[in-house]
């Protein structure tokens, strides 16, 4: 055998390991079922960056995308987002102020002393008014208007946090946290909107999806039999997966312990991005 082929042959077989234990291998390519559907998010991101809305105006179709509406100039994007059949969702927090949020000083009176540790641009909401749910109201009345047709309730669990109420000072309970929330999804319900849940079913029956943050060291943290009876009501349930070396790999482990109508979008830690699945 001639050396140069000997060669061929190691670097063949070489390349085909690595082919092999790549991350994110494209042989692989989980996808869900027909229920399941791509998921953009331009709202948020845990560590590297978010959606841009170039690359969503590019790339969405038949995607559940979500936008910061009220970040300035975003929410002229939404018919342009919603021509390739993207169903488009708004984000709010009905669990936090944000101090840079326009209606920031309206909810001041409402709010907890200190900001979350963890965000330190946010407080917890301390009670819950009817000037609290006016607030949360006008917002999605503004969603509504530039064509919104979810809205995606961010810290609607923060009321299940018993340390968190103490540390804070948190004076709604669970039922009335549970109340609140359920108020402002049937005032979407009103208008012709869907209430996306994010990190808990519980108490939520009337939501239409839920939307949950998972973790590298961290996964299927939640409540997995709240999870399966949304899927079982045909209901849409998310998993975005935060800081992962291996999304795929995630992905069919999701299907495999739920089935196959999860739908998902991933951290990728190599691309330092987003990745997107079922388009």
């Amino acid at each position: 055998m001639y050396p140069t082929f000997k060669l061929l042959i190691i670097f063949t077989f070489i390349s085909t390991i690595i082919s092999c234990t790549k991350d994110n291998n494209s042989d692989i390519n989980p996808a869900g079922n027909e229920n399941a559907f791509p998921v953009y998010n331009q709202a948020y991101q845990e560590n590297y960056e978010a959606d841009k809305i170039a690359d969503i105006i590019s790339n969405a179709e038949n995607a559940y995308v979500l936008l910061d509406p009220f970040i300035k100039g975003i929410h002229a994007y939404i018919p342009e987002i919603k021509k390739n059949n993207n169903q488009v969702a708004g984000y709010i927090s009905i669990g936090t102020a944000e101090n840079w949020r326009n209606d920031f000083n309206q909810l001041k009176p409402f709010i907890v002393a200190n900001s979350w540790d963890q965000w330190p641009d946010e407080y917890f909401l301390k009670k819950i008014t009817p000037q609290v749910i006016q607030i949360m109201k006008t917002r999605i009345d503004s969603m509504a208007k530039w064509g919104c047709e979810w809205v995606e309730f961010d810290n609607m669990d923060w009321v299940f946090d018993d340390d968190y109420r103490k540390e804070y000072g948190i004076e709604v309970t669970s039922k009335q946290g549970i109340d609140y929330f359920n108020i402002l999804a049937d005032y979407l319900h009103q208008k012709g909107m869907k209430a996306m849940a994010k990190n808990t079913v519980e108490g939520a029956s009337n939501f239409d999806g839920v939307l949950y943050e998972s973790y590298h060291k961290d996964k299927n943290w939640w409540d997995r039999a709240g999870t399966k009876r949304f899927l079982d009501a045909g209901k849409p349930v998310i998993i975005n997966h935060y800081n992962e070396t291996n999304c795929d790999k995630v992905y069919i482990d999701y299907m495999d312990y739920y089935n196959k109508s999860i739908s998902y979008i991933c951290e990728d830690a190599n691309l330092k991005k987003y990745v997107h699945y079922n388009e």
